[in-house]
């Protein structure tokens, strides 16, 4: 058996190690949010307050997340988690062809943009849609939306969040 070593230096992306940072603290914080809330242990109650804090201020319905630990809810609606989870897809997407496939909507300037800003208004259409009556609030309705979007702003960004090569 031999061992090779190579003399190359470890190259971090740091704009790309902190958008994986945020997008994990974002896939993992609403969930962890109720189970920290309903544990005794000490100071995990007030790591749920912050993470209740930030939900609050990112969320425009965070009193109807679903309840993961009663009385303990999420600390975000499914349509913002749902968002979260299309950003979190995409970031999947991209290890897997560093932005090379043709969905990356990036590629196409501002027609891309166009595309994405189109994409992204299926969360807030639904959520007019429900205010206006049209529909009542329902998680398996409103999650969709909510990915749709995560989606769209995911395949737009992740390629300039994640490149390796200087985009100036």
């Amino acid at each position: 058996m031999q061992l090779t070593t190579s003399n190359k230096k470890l190259q971090i992306n740091f704009i790309s190690f902190i958008a994986d940072f945020i997008l994990i603290g974002m896939v993992i914080g609403p969930i962890a949010a109720p189970f920290l809330a309903a544990s005794r242990l000490f100071a995990l109650p007030q790591i749920a307050d912050i993470i209740y804090f930030m939900g609050c201020h990112v969320c425009p319905q965070p009193d109807t997340g679903v309840e993961l630990a009663p009385p303990f809810i999420m600390a975000v609606c499914m349509r913002c988690y749902g968002t979260v989870l299309g950003l979190f897809t995409t970031r999947l997407l991209y290890i897997t062809d560093n932005g090379k496939a043709f969905y990356w909507l990036y590629k196409y300037g501002w027609n891309g943009a166009a595309l994405t800003s189109v994409l992204m208004m299926a969360y807030p259409l639904e959520m007019a849609a429900q205010i206006l009556g049209w529909w009542s609030f329902h998680n398996f309705v409103i999650t969709p939306f909510g990915f749709v979007t995560g989606l769209a702003w995911g395949l737009f960004t992740m390629p300039i969040l994640h490149s390796q090569r200087s985009l100036s």
